[in-house]
């Protein structure tokens, strides 16, 4: 294409300010909201993976359990392998900090060891004290802090309830909590290599100050030289015992990345939704451009352009707005991204990173994707009005009023086209995931948006007739439009159907959700009192001592507790939940299959597992189950199946005796705690708080736990609001240009409506009835296709992602709002794109036809 040509098509582009822009933003959303989620978890996932590295040190590989800890007695062992030439046992304790929300993560390290395998985490002591600073590491009272562990553990907290908590350390004193008792380090020196939150003692120290002894949460192993790390695993796996495994350093990182993988895939999935309906923007934008444009193209080629160079003009004016709101989008992306580790975390709300600093970093190749992207949208929304164009006859395009209805295809849409893919949607609902991805589900509804918008004529047809049936001349105008080019309803309606289908079906599957884990949180929290020294993998707990002084206080009438523990039953899957409770008494059981009775005719003991399990694992009621515990492989039969919609990776319940009997750990999490009848709950929960120092213990009612917990839930959920919201604006702006163009085609029809007694006002309310009716039938048809996606969000994505189950809750008045407050929007938008073609004087826009 030559230069002058290019710069004709481009001279259109900035003739149609308004238009483009709209479409140049739409892309821009799109690629900004995708770049966004995929920076954010990247910068997340680099930071955690840096911190792993770090701790890591020089080590090959890395012995793991448990998250509560494993016997060190397989510590010698590994150590005096020929494959191993060094080995550095750890200890992690997730410290409480008495009165804070926070804690802090504290290493026990073998000193010598740690010089050879992991040299950024030797301490560098003060001076301070007079203490030899050659020994000043192996003293049990002492503890090193990273910087920023200094600095932010210094200033005093505001909680979530308002309150201040003090420092936790203090005049050189770190202050931590084990069990329900607190106690002082000293502050003996810092930890010059590591970043972040961390702090390092003595390993010896670490195990008795925290009631660990003998107990390791890592081995981390340097090789012997020219030994690989698939040889050693292989040599030294038959040597460990059940729920340990090798693992190489990088895999901690991978693991958290495939933990997240399914919540970044449904936002990526949104965005990349956003990005269509931006796409379907642009398509509207251009048809009605080469609609007005039909005469220019023919005058074009009536002195010698051929049709394969105003196609591939027209495709370069797509290219150039889909490159543009990339290049948009990829700034707009970066300062989402910016703005979210400020307000959300690098989790986005969701908890998987947790405690992580990220920073943002350019990805040339992520950018560049975008970037493509973007010019992909561009083209593709432009790619059928510029093969239309391109095979429009000359002499038939010169005609005087040819534009006014070029480009609204009077055709009845393609309801075979429309069905088939109905069909299509159907059949990829029974896809397996693919490598856990709802791969299927995802191409279901874009199957689903697509025949929503081919069978939108269809629609058109059938719901007419019926609005038809007013008096007023303006609506009967609007509908008689209508009725004639419904077509229209098509290019102005594309970008509503996306984005009120998305928009109604993210809706009703969030409100499903919301609504099923408010139900679910009722179930399982039916006792009056909840007391929680501390979350599963923190320092805190409740002995039998703590039970015995919990029982004593006045008013309590009955406790039972849960032990929680995290296993890892296999090398390449995620931390399995264990919970040592009671089946029966202050703790509910959603049960969903099964029944809380001991089978009484099995020789082992029983479990029910949580739906996710029962998923994973393909097991069922009356299934065997194998758990690690107790350092054996412990069989359990199924007897029942609840939902669970607090571990994605499954959970298993088994009574307390049980696992007492197994494992011998009488460590408790939390206590239920029923009150007698006639005690004001209040007055216990005094009582409890003055027995063991409110800093100790969180005791909590079962309300304030379901309104945290529902807290947390809108706010992971807050991104796919924002995403809602930008899909609803670029299906408006779809209305916007629409109206635009399709004024600007209509002047000699607004004018000869003057000349027979119309006014300004009156066409303009023509204008806005047209843009109703247009946006009521996109509204329409995009609930409906909503009611269809949120069936797969809730039946196939959501089962396939995250293996849970939920009861169908529609907000019908939530529903009803947003669409008749969408229709009233869309009617506004047309008002205000057509005012530019009323502005003409009636006698010149008549004449203009002659």
């Amino acid at each position: 294409m030559s230069a002058l040509l290019g710069r004709l098509f481009l001279a259109s582009l900035l003739r149609r300010r308004l238009a483009t822009a709209l479409s140049l933003l739409a892309i821009a959303l799109g690629v900004a909201l995708g770049l966004a989620v995929q920076l954010i978890h990247a910068a997340a996932l680099d930071e955690f993976g840096r911190g792993m590295r770090l701790i890591a040190g020089d080590a090959d590989l890395q012995l793991i359990g448990p998250r509560e800890g494993f016997d060190e007695a397989i510590y010698p062992v590994l150590a005096l392998r020929p494959e191993v030439a060094e080995a550095s046992p750890l200890l992690v304790v997730e410290a409480r900090l008495p009165g804070r929300e926070d804690s802090l993560e504290i290493l026990g390290v073998d000193l010598f060891r740690i010089a050879r395998v992991q040299p950024a985490l030797m301490p560098l002591a003060s001076r301070a004290g007079g203490e030899d600073g050659r020994f000043a590491a192996l003293q049990p009272h002492n503890v090193f802090l990273s910087a920023e562990a200094r600095a932010r553990l210094g200033e005093p907290q505001l909680r979530s309830d308002g309150q201040s908590a003090p420092p936790a350390v203090r005049d050189g004193m770190l202050w931590v909590q084990s069990g329900v008792r607190s106690f002082a380090l000293q502050v003996a020196g810092e930890l010059p290599g590591a970043s972040g939150r961390l702090a390092v003692m003595d390993l010896g120290a670490a195990q008795q100050h925290f009631d660990r002894v003998g107990v390791l949460s890592r081995i981390d192993l340097k090789l012997a030289a020219g030994v690989s790390p698939d040889a050693a695993r292989v040599a030294l796996a038959p040597l460990l015992p059940p729920g340990l495994a090798l693992r190489v350093p990088e895999a901690a990182a991978s693991e958290v990345g495939a933990l997240s993988r399914a919540y970044r895939v449904n936002l990526t999935m949104l965005a990349a939704i956003a990005l269509i309906t931006g796409g379907f923007l642009v398509f509207s934008t251009q048809l009605l451009s080469v609609a007005r444009r039909r005469r220019e193209f023919a005058l074009l080629r009536a002195l010698g352009l051929e049709r394969r160079e105003l196609l591939r003009g027209l495709l370069a004016e797509g290219a150039a707005v889909g490159l543009a709101g990339g290049v948009l989008g990829v700034a707009l992306g970066h300062g989402l991204a910016v703005a979210a580790f400020q307000l959300v975390g690098g989790d986005l709300g969701a908890g998987f990173f947790r405690g992580t600093r990220p920073q943002l970093q350019f990805d040339g190749v992520l950018i560049a994707g975008y970037l493509l992207l973007g010019v992909a949208a561009g083209v593709a929304g432009t790619w059928l009005p510029a093969r239309e164009a391109s095979r429009v006859a000359p002499a038939r395009a010169l005609k005087a009023g040819e534009a006014a209805y070029a480009g609204l295809s009077q055709a009845r849409g393609r309801p075979a086209a429309g069905l088939g893919l109905l069909a299509l949607a159907a059949t990829a609902c029974l896809l397996p995931p693919l490598a856990g991805i709802p791969v299927g589900g995802y191409a279901a509804v874009a199957c689903l948006l697509a025949a929503a918008v081919l069978l939108l004529p269809r629609l058109a047809r059938a719901l007419l007739p019926l609005l038809g049936r007013a008096q007023g001349v303006g609506w009967r105008l609007a509908h008689a439009r209508l009725s004639a080019t419904p077509g229209q309803a098509v290019v102005a309606g594309a970008g509503v159907i996306a984005s009120v289908a998305l928009a109604s079906a993210m809706a009703i599957m969030v409100s499903s959700f919301r609504v099923s884990v408010d139900d679910w949180l009722t179930q399982v929290l039916p006792a009056d009192l909840y007391v929680r020294a501390s979350s599963s993998s923190g320092s805190g707990y409740l002995d039998d001592a703590a039970l015995a002084r919990i029982a004593a206080v006045p008013g309590v009438a009955s406790v039972d507790t849960t032990r929680l523990v995290n296993l890892r039953i296999s090398d390449d899957e995620p931390l399995f939940s264990v919970l040592a409770r009671p089946v029966r008494g202050n703790w509910g059981l959603p049960l969903i299959a099964g029944s809380t009775e001991r089978p009484a005719a099995s020789e082992v003991p029983p479990a029910w597992i949580s739906e996710a399990a029962a998923d994973r694992r393909r097991i069922g009621v009356g299934d065997r189950l194998s758990l690690p515990l107790g350092g054996q492989m412990r069989e359990f039969v199924v007897a029942g199946i609840w939902r669970d919609y607090a571990r994605q990776h499954g959970a298993a319940l088994i009574e307390r005796a049980d696992y007492v009997a197994l494992t011998g750990d009488r460590r408790i999490n939390d206590a239920a705690i029923e009150v007698e009848p006639g005690m004001p709950v209040g007055e216990v929960a005094a009582a409890l708080r003055a027995a063991f120092g409110a800093e100790h213990v969180t005791i909590a009612l079962p309300g304030e736990i379901r309104a945290i917990s529902l807290e947390i839930f809108d706010r992971t959920f807050l991104i796919t609001y924002l995403m809602e919201a930008v899909t609803i604006m670029i299906g408006l702006f779809g209305i916007a240009t629409t109206f635009a163009a399709l004024a600007t085609t209509r002047e000699g029809e607004f004018g000869m409506l003057r000349h027979l007694g119309f006014t300004r006002g009156d066409v303009g309310r023509l204008i806005a009835m047209e843009g109703a009716l247009t946006a009521g039938l996109g509204v329409v048809s995009g609930l409906l296709a909503g009611g269809a996606i949120a069936w797969i969000l809730i039946e196939i994505v959501n089962r396939q992602s995250f293996h849970w189950s939920m009861e169908l809750a529609v907000p019908w008045t939530a529903l009803a709002t947003f669409a008749i407050g969408l229709v009233l929007l869309a009617a506004v938008v047309a008002r205000l794109a057509g005012a530019r073609a009323m502005r003409r004087s009636a006698v010149l826009a008549v004449k203009a036809d002659w």
